[in-house]
């Protein structure tokens, strides 16, 4: 009995984040309280504080966590391209691809929620950072990297801010034309 009570105060922040997640899944961002994700997590208020002292801190633990799952996603998919200049960028475009079609509301929600919220926002600001020092060390031409970079992304961000949802051959056209550029980088 013991271990399986150790096992679980072990479990807790995993099982705090994953009820969050589904909270933000279901209502987005704005309804995230302590107490909803308390009783979500079937754990008292208190319990839920001892891991995570504030919403902020739980976004921000939401965010970081996020962001664990796209740079391995993105490390993955750099593994299975050829080497090359186009690696990264193309990492990175197999990545956006990946991801574009979700509809669970996770991403947008967390998004402007870590938008509001220095600390999460610095995570994601850090990735971009080395997205961008990784593509431009890369690129034969200046400039070349940051341009893939910011097209892959803008893509991503526009479609899960729901400025545009691109579908079908307009959106194999769209990702055709990314991946040419990437694999049109000159060797460096």
């Amino acid at each position: 009995m013991m271990t399986k009570a150790r096992t679980r105060r072990e479990d807790r922040p995993e099982i705090i984040l994953d009820a969050a997640e589904r909270l933000i899944r279901r209502s987005g961002a704005r309804t995230l309280t302590i107490d909803a994700v308390a009783a979500e997590a079937t754990l008292s208020k208190g319990g839920v504080l001892h891991h995570y002292a504030s919403k902020d801190a739980l976004i921000s633990a939401l965010a970081a966590r996020k962001l664990k799952e796209i740079r391995a996603n993105i490390a993955a998919r750099e593994a299975e391209q050829p080497p090359g200049p186009a690696a990264i960028p193309l990492a990175l475009i197999a990545h956006v691809r990946a991801v574009y079609a979700e509809e669970d509301g996770f991403p947008r929600a967390l998004c402007l929620a870590s938008a509001e919220n220095p600390e999460a926002s610095a995570g994601f600001s850090e990735l971009l950072s080395e997205q961008f020092a990784a593509m431009e060390a890369i690129a034969g031409r200046p400039g070349a990297g940051t341009v893939l970079n910011l097209a892959a992304l803008g893509l991503l961000l526009s479609r899960m801010l729901g400025f545009h949802n691109l579908e079908g051959a307009e959106l194999a056209r769209t990702f055709e034309a990314l991946e040419a550029a990437a694999r049109a980088l000159p060797e460096a």
